[in-house]
């Protein structure tokens, strides 16, 4: 048995103009991410800045991947 939860006062309202900016702005934050690994897999990591470097374009693309979970799995009216 699921209980349906009513949307309280302080909840705001979903607007789909919001969701999609947010859903688009989380791919674009994911393009680093995926360059960091065609790097990895590449092999062209040769230092510790370079290593420093690839896990601040995985730590972006964990942002991505969070804003567009977070944009579609928000509350709907």
């Amino acid at each position: 048995m699921s209980e349906d939860r009513q949307p309280s006062v302080s909840d705001p309202p979903r607007s789909g103009c919001l969701t999609a900016i947010m859903v688009i702005s989380g791919i674009i934050l994911l393009l680093p991410g995926l360059c960091s690994l065609i790097l990895v897999s590449a092999g062209a990591i040769t230092s510790a800045s370079d290593i420093q470097f690839v896990v601040g374009c995985l730590m972006v693309g964990a942002v991505g991947v969070g804003l567009i979970w977070w944009a579609i799995r928000r509350r709907r009216p």
